[in-house]
This record gives C-alpha cells, sequence and structure tokens, in this order.
C-alpha cells in the first residue's frame, strides 16, 4: 500500500516538475505568464464593477466623460467606482436624465419659460420659511429657497459645474462668486449652478433633502431641485448675461464700420443671440443697436472710456422683453468668453537688458496683479527676486530666472533694506492702503494667493500679532525706496484700479517702451487674471482695533508727509484718516 501510493505522488509531482525546469529554463515566459494572470483579474473585477451600469438608459457615454472632465471623479481614485455606483443607483431611483449643462436649448422654450415663470428672485417669505438664523447667512451669501429645476429649462441659466466627490455649499459660492453672478444654487448633491435671475418657482423644502457629496452637514439641493443662494458682492464684481459680462452703454462711434467691422441684423433680437453670433465670429465684443449687431474688439475708435447713463440705452429687445437692445444712437455693450489674443504673446527680452528695474512693494499691495497687467501691455515676462512655483506654474515664466539675468522687463521684490534697493537701477513703487494691503498679506499668509485666512486665524492670537509686526514694515518700505531709490515711480494701487489705461501707460513709459494702445485695451478685457479673490468671504466685523487704527493712521501721515516732501501727490483720500 505504501509502495501504492508513492507511485501515486510520484506521478502527480512529475508534471509540476516538467512546468518548474520549463519555467527555468524560460524566466521571460513566466513572467508574461504572471501579467497575464494579473491583467485578466483586473478586467474581471472591472466588469462586475459596471455590470450594474451598463443596462441603464440614464446615462450615456458622453455623459461619462462630461463627469469626468469637469472633476466629478478619476479613474485614479481608489473610491471612484464606488461614488459612481451610488450616482447611478440614485439616478435610476430619481428616473431623471443628466446631460452636459450646455446642451444647447430651444430659444422658443427657453423664452416660452421665461414669460411663464418670470423672476421669482424676490419671492423670499416663503423661501424662508422653515429655515433657521444659521441657515438663512453662510458668510456673504444668504439661502432663499428650493426652486424647480429642468434640464431643458434651467432656473440659472449660467456657468455650471459638477463634483460627484467633493461638492460643497462654499465651493459652488465661491465659483459663482468668482465670476461676478449673483446667485449660486446646488443640485442632486453634486451640481453647482451660476446664474444673474431665477428663472423657475419655488419648490416644497422638503424636495432639497440631498446631502452635499463634500459635506454631510448641508444639504445641495434635490432631484431636478436646486438649493439657491443669493451672493452679496462687492460692487467690483461684473454683471453677467450668462457668459457673457455687461460693459454698459455707450454712444455710437463716429466710424462704425471701422470701429466694429462685422454686423448682422438680427430678426427677434436678443442678448443671448448677438452673443452668440460673436462669439461664433471669434469677437469679444457683441455690441447691440436696436436689431443690429456689431461684433468686434475695443479700440482707439470704440474704446469703452466714456460710459453713457444706462437709461441712453433703453430698448426693449423684440426677442426678449426683459432685455435692452439699445437704439441708433445708443449701444449696449457685452463682453464675450473669445480672448483677445493682442496682448496675450509674451516673451524674454532678445537682449540683455542693461539695467535693472525693481516692480517694489509691501507684501499685499498688488505687486502679482501689476506683473500680469505689465507682461500683458509689454508682452515681456517680468522676473522676481525670489521663486515661486505656483506663480510660475500659473504663466509668470520668468520667476524661474535669477533677478540680474537681465531677460526680463522688471523684477519683483519685497525687500526694504539700503543695499537691495541700490541694486537696482530704477523702480516702481506700489503703494496700497495698509488697511487692505494687511488683511490681503494675511489672507495670502494663512490661505494662499487666492485662498483665505480662517475665522480661528482672524479671532486668534496670529491677527495682533501680525498686525504689530507688519504695520510699521508697510510704512519703512516706503520710505526707504523713497530714500534710497535711484529712480522711483510711484503708483498707488486704487489709482491703477480706477483708472487702469492711464496708469498702466505711465507704468510702460517709465519702462522706457513704446505705447500700444490697441495692447492696452486688450488688457482692459483680461485685467484681474489668475490670482483674483472673489470677494465673497469678506470678514463681517472690523478686524482693526482702535489702538491698531491709532498706529496705523500716524503711519499714513507719515508716508503722505515724505511723498509730499518729494513733490509727489500723496497718499489717495481713502488712505486718510477720518
Amino acid at each position: 500500500l505504501v509502495n501504492l501510493l508513492s507511485a501515486r505522488g510520484a506521478s502527480m509531482a512529475e508534471p509540476l516538475l516538467k512546468i518548474q525546469r520549463y519555467f527555468r529554463r524560460k524566466p521571460v515566459r513566466f513572467f508574461y505568464l504572471i501579467l497575464l494572470s494579473l491583467t485578466t483579474g483586473s478586467l474581471v473585477f472591472l466588469h462586475s464593477g459596471f455590470v450594474g451600469v451598463s443596462d441603464s438608459g440614464a446615462w450615456g457615454g458622453r455623459d461619462l466623460v462630461v463627469a469626468s472632465e469637469m472633476g466629478g471623479w478619476t479613474s485614479s481614485d481608489t473610491r471612484g467606482l464606488g461614488i459612481m455606483s451610488r450616482v447611478f443607483k440614485e439616478t435610476r431611483k430619481s428616473g431623471r436624465r443628466y446631460g452636459p449643462p450646455w446642451m444647447k436649448k430651444s430659444r422658443r422654450e427657453g423664452h416660452e419659460a421665461a414669460h411663464r415663470a418670470g423672476d421669482y428672485s424676490n419671492n423670499w417669505n416663503r423661501a424662508l420659511k422653515g429655515r433657521n438664523a444659521k441657515d438663512l447667512d453662510d458668510g456673504r451669501a444668504k439661502y432663499i429657497g428650493c426652486y424647480i429645476d429642468d434640464t431643458q429649462r434651467r432656473a440659472l441659466r449660467g456657468i455650471s459645474f459638477f463634483d460627484y466627490k467633493k461638492m460643497t455649499v462654499f465651493r459652488c459660492q465661491d465659483n459663482c462668486a468668482e465670476r461676478g453672478y449673483m446667485y449660486a444654487g446646488l443640485e442632486f448633491g453634486a451640481e453647482c449652478y451660476c446664474g444673474h435671475k431665477i428663472q423657475a418657482p419655488n419648490a416644497s423644502e422638503s424636495e432639497c433633502n440631498m446631502e452635499c457629496k463634500g459635506e454631510k452637514s448641508n444639504l445641495c439641493g434635490g432631484a431636478n431641485r436646486l438649493s439657491i443662494y443669493r451672493l452679496e458682492l462687492s460692487q467690483e464684481s461684473a454683471r453677467r448675461y450668462g457668459s457673457a459680462i455687461f460693459k454698459g452703454c455707450f454712444h455710437r462711434p463716429d466710424n462704425v464700420t471701422l470701429a466694429l467691422p462685422f454686423s448682422a441684423v438680427i430678426q427677434n433680437m436678443s442678448v443671448d443671440k448677438c452673443v452668440d453670433l460673436c462669439t461664433e465670429r471669434e469677437k469679444s465684443l457683441a455690441v447691440l443697436a436696436r436689431d443690429r449687431c456689431y461684433c468686434g474688439f475695443p479700440t482707439p475708435r470704440f474704446s469703452l472710456h466714456e460710459l453713457e447713463d444706462e437709461g441712453m440705452c433703453l430698448q426693449r429687445c423684440h426677442g426678449e422683453e426683459f432685455e435692452s437692445c439699445g437704439n441708433e444712437k445708443y449701444f449696449v455693450v457685452y463682453q464675450t468668453q473669445v480672448q483677445d489674443n493682442r496682448c496675450m504673446d509674451r516673451h524674454f527680452l532678445a537682449r540683455r537688458a542693461k539695467q535693472l528695474v525693481a516692480l517694489a512693494s509691501f507684501p499685499g499691495a498688488g505687486n502679482t496683479w501689476a506683473r500680469h497687467l505689465i507682461e500683458l501691455a509689454t508682452g515681456f515676462y517680468t522676473g522676481s527676486y525670489y521663486f515661486d512655483g505656483s506663480l510660475y506654474n500659473k504663466g509668470f515664466k520668468g520667476e524661474r530666472d535669477h533677478w540680474r539675468s537681465g531677460r526680463t522687463i522688471c523684477i519683483k521684490t519685497h525687500e526694504s533694506g539700503r543695499k537691495e534697493i541700490e541694486a537696482f537701477d530704477s523702480s516702481i513703487l506700489m503703494i496700497r492702503n495698509p488697511y487692505k494691503a494687511l488683511m490681503a498679506e494675511f489672507n495670502r499668509k494663512y490661505g494662499g494667493h487666492i485662498g483665505f485666512a480662517s475665522q480661528a486665524h482672524w479671532r486668534g492670537k496670529e491677527w495682533p500679532e501680525f498686525v504689530k509686526n507688519y504695520a510699521p514694515w508697510w510704512a519703512s518700505h516706503t520710505l526707504d525706496w523713497l530714500n534710497y531709490g535711484k529712480s522711483v515711480h510711484v503708483v498707488h494701487f486704487e489709482d491703477l484700479k480706477r483708472d487702469l489705461f492711464s496708469q498702466l501707460k505711465g507704468m510702460v513709459q517709465f519702462l522706457g517702451l513704446k505705447v500700444s494702445e490697441d495692447r492696452l485695451l486688450c488688457v482692459e478685457g483680461q485685467k484681474d487674471g489668475n490670482f483674483k479673490r472673489s470677494g465673497l468671504r469678506k470678514l463681517e466685523y472690523d478686524p482693526y482695533t482702535t489702538e491698531m487704527r491709532a498706529n496705523i493712521n500716524e503711519l499714513i501721515r507719515t508716508v503722505d508727509a515724505a511723498l509730499k516732501k518729494r513733490n509727489m501727490s500723496g497718499v489717495p483720500d481713502e488712505y486718510k484718516p477720518r
């Protein structure tokens, strides 16, 4: 019996030994066999993850691509399959089809919906019913209610984006505020819609019952239901119509054919139709004059510098009763999403600069913004005394050059020592209201270039300590550059915002370059750049104590006197203590 078992064991082991000897001679084949096994297992796993999805008609292949591109999920995320599974289950429950938000709508249906629904944004009483005080006031936004939404007739008709993993109420609000919209709405726990007008009726509060994907403590609408917030934006925020920015009412140019080279008569004119036409023609301006639509770019013939009273343009559009289309003498102007490329080319200096020009400022005084403007206005990169990877990644290619390389038109610096100042041959000195500059730098220090410091930082020990150390530096920085700078051109941040064209023109001339008015007009159309905070999360209280204000006011007086002593304009009136 023992011999029989031994013989059977030997016969069973013999094939295994043959396989072992085979792969010992052919190790590469053994490697490929393992790789094939792993691949087969992965495919089986993926199939099991999607088997419940393939039969659902709720999503099409294009919808999956859209969700991926808009940040809703990524294939590299280990939780991606689980998240997608939940999304599809919820879709089947609701019976709702999710299409891309920019799906082309029927103009007739949109007009009929607007006519039937009207503007429901003033319907506050019903919207506020059942909400407590905490829900009503979320920073710089106020909740106004749950509203009906429809994929064919959106309640909010501006931009939109999805995130099926990390959507939060504030993220949606901040994205809409950053683009100048009046309202932000959240739907299905993960979708964010922006707009200037709510074009749908209220729904019951109980229908906005889905938790936000990124914060379970808040509700983000429901199926075909929007939780809408009104954004309390600063006056600087742009007024928009869809994706176009309202620029204002302007007098007809003397030679309209040269100023606006393309035009067409549009039946049942509306803002939407003119903006669409000019976008297709790749023009940055859409200009409405009753039933005629002009397209073009800002030029010296039509600079948009002489704004007229909006009442001069009050002429109802034939295709939309709530819009103004201007008339033969006064034009309504919108800026489309088409990029004006006349000022987008930038490069390094062809020859090494013989003189080093500083772009000097106290931190938080708008140095990064000024660099953006200078690069667009001149076509040359700016450099830096430091290296900031985030700025380099945003397009400031001169950031990586050594500041003495001579390849950049000017060099950013926050230094204020005599030795550092005298290393430059001339300088543009940016000065900003210290109250604003200190808060901007505090936000940057604790929240990044476009982020915000938290309430804990503002109310903690960090803020008083920061003001104590940085406020004196604001004054000493300006005084040092005035004392040790060889040739100083002073630019106040507030003046640059108020009159960008002439202030920037002066900066270009100081840099020794020829001024291109077309290029400066192009800059005006895209002046914000990538480092503008939305203004949504402004503090609801004054962070400055009486003692802080007394000290800062004295510093303002000192700087004002130093400027006037050198026959320069003193600080702007808004700096001065009241």
